[in-house]
């Protein structure tokens, strides 16, 4: 019987995520590794596992389809779900910044075009600073959009920052560090706080394995 449901953020965070969870001791069998299906039991039958774009995982946990789920802080602070972050992962690193082609760009006056996929972090942080912007919501390639004029700068996620070079950028300024999140549904939290528990004591254990011996880079490089 599935006694937990938990949502993974498909893309750069999810074979991390999967390598974590599999120390913890939540396996996928061979096969499912290579199926396309979005919803999938573990080896033990305890666990079930949904595959969505990162921006929904706090939307389905938030509203109970899913009682858990991983994903990153940049996803967490745009979408502002009310979900319970007992663990912060030690996976997914990387940095919410500003970039773009001049470091001096904000010492100026006067309205700013952002592009960027993350409209509400970058709208919090320019205005916490006083500076009036223009956001440009886009849904990737914001690398391009100064380099072309449609913006003056971007606020994007940035890993190794090798983008950023490739197109004649420089962070500006970095606005938050992220890293892979254990979300958890709040009713789910009290519900099946047995379940709940004995899932946070496994993905501990699986982070100590994970820093004992530290594991091969997985996934595409990201900015």
């Amino acid at each position: 019987m599935t006694e937990l449901t938990i949502a993974i953020a498909k893309g750069r965070l999810q074979a991390e995520a999967l390598a974590l969870l599999a120390r913890a001791g939540l396996r996928l069998a061979d096969e499912a590794h290579l199926s396309r299906r979005l919803a999938i039991e573990d080896e033990s039958g305890r666990y079930r596992f949904i595959f969505i774009k990162p921006a929904d995982v706090p939307v389905y946990v938030e509203h109970g389809i899913a009682d858990c789920g991983l994903v990153g802080r940049d996803v967490l602070l745009e979408s502002e779900a009310d979900l319970l972050q007992p663990l912060t992962l030690e996976i997914g690193r990387c940095r919410i910044v500003v970039a773009a082609p001049d470091t001096n760009l904000t010492d100026g006056f006067g309205m700013l075009r952002v592009a960027t996929k993350y409209p509400r972090i970058a709208a919090k942080h320019f205005g916490e600073h006083g500076q009036p912007v223009e956001i440009i919501e886009l849904s990737g390639s914001v690398e391009l959009a100064p380099v072309l004029g449609l913006a003056d700068c971007i606020v994007d996620l940035v890993e190794t920052g090798a983008t950023l070079r490739e197109n004649g950028l420089q962070i500006v300024e970095v606005i938050a560090e992220s890293s892979a999140r254990f979300v958890v549904n709040r009713a789910s939290y009290q519900l099946k706080a047995r379940f709940v528990s004995s899932l946070l004591e496994a993905v501990k254990a699986g982070m100590q394995e994970m820093v004992v011996r530290p594991p091969s880079p997985i996934g595409r490089e990201t900015g």
